[in-house]
């Protein structure tokens, strides 16, 4: 389900889809929507949360590469 509200998450960086998804949950959790509007919300913090993990998880390998190749510069300077 798409809603031309949302931004679209490949342009969204961590902290604003985090930020999204931590007001998508709230509003989950305290206020009454009618049944369509919950699925499509909960749809769009699905997506969030995956689109933050995968930003996490490509982050994390960047400072993994950085740590190697500087292990290696290290090396080779020794």
């Amino acid at each position: 389900m798409s809603n031309p509200e949302f931004t679209p998450l490949e342009s969204l960086p961590y902290e604003q889809a985090f930020s999204e998804l931590q007001t998508i949950v709230a509003a989950l959790e305290s206020e009454d929507h009618p049944l369509e509007q919950s699925i499509a919300l909960f749809e769009r913090g699905q997506k969030l949360a995956q689109h933050c993990a995968s930003l996490l998880d490509n982050a994390e390998l960047r400072v993994q590469q950085l740590t190697e190749a500087e292990m290696l510069d290290a090396e080779m300077a020794a």
